[in-house]
């Protein structure tokens, strides 16, 4: 299959998820009564007060209204139809000020006008649907004025590798954790929420630390900080412990993986020629 065709299916899988992540999935009544749902860290990793900020592969927006909250003049954007208008709907209920942009990564910089942002941030979900993270960082890059941040933050690759079904104190993978290809999955349920999704089938890329780091640094981008993290928003198991604020890790006694990872890069301080690298 065509990468084109599984760009489309996956914006056909995404826009199924919305009424299912729309209906309880989200906990959105709490994000609509004022609740964060970044965790401290995130906050103390980049200054997004007053600043233009665009949120890449915002879904329904929760995290982008949170930057919103937080003083950031905030644009979100996704390659989803229906997780845009849901996103504009619910920043209203939410009584704040967000532009929503329907596009892909790849065509980005024309969808936003060739504007240029002091942060970039993206995760949570968001790059392993993503077939190639050296367009991508290229893309971040042409998206950020000289100085400007990129600020990740995503699952671990090691989180992903892991198995949904587990038999503790182990931790069983069975998903690559280096780039393998394209991988269809097929699935009537989603990550959150009880519906059935009318567009099963999506394409996930894996993407190692190590490719992920490669990529920001090819694209011209200064790793400024790295971290790994033993906490994540997404209760990927049942049996998981509660970390408080929504927040969940391991279960007593498993050993002490990282769940997320944060990255942050920032661009130079002044406009540079493009210089060709190799592929």
């Amino acid at each position: 299959m065509e990468q084109a065709e599984m760009i489309a299916a996956n914006r056909a899988n995404w826009d199924a998820r919305v009424p299912v992540h729309l209906d309880g999935g989200y906990d959105l009544d709490a994000l609509r009564a004022g609740q964060q749902r970044l965790a401290d860290f995130e906050y103390a990793a980049v200054d997004v007060r007053d600043r233009d900020v665009l949120h890449l592969q915002c879904h329904l927006g929760t995290d982008t209204v949170c930057l919103a909250r937080h003083g950031a003049r905030a644009v979100g954007l996704d390659l989803s139809p229906a997780s845009v208008a849901a996103a504009r709907a619910l920043a209203a209920e939410c009584g704040v000020e967000v532009e929503y942009v329907e596009s892909d990564v790849e065509h980005a910089v024309a969808a936003l006008g060739g504007r240029r942002f002091d942060v970039v941030y993206t995760g949570k979900g968001a790059l392993c649907w993503l077939p190639d993270l050296t367009a991508w960082a290229r893309v971040v890059a042409d998206l950020l004025r000289p100085g400007g941040v990129l600020h990740v933050v995503e699952f671990h690759p090691l989180m992903n590798a892991a198995a949904d079904e587990q038999a503790w104190p182990g931790v069983v993978l069975d998903w690559p954790y280096l780039p393998s290809g394209a991988i269809r999955v097929e699935s009537a349920q989603s990550y959150e929420g009880t519906g059935e999704l009318a567009a099963p089938v999506s394409y996930e890329w894996t993407h190692g630390i190590g490719t992920v780091i490669e990529a920001v640094t090819r694209a011209g981008l200064r790793l400024t900080s790295f971290a790994e993290h033993d906490v994540s928003p997404w209760r990927r198991w049942p049996d998981m412990a509660a970390a408080g604020d929504g927040w969940w890790t391991w279960p007593a006694g498993v050993p002490r993986l990282p769940l997320l990872y944060s990255l942050r890069a920032q661009a130079p301080d002044r406009d540079q020629p493009r210089v060709s690298r190799p592929a």
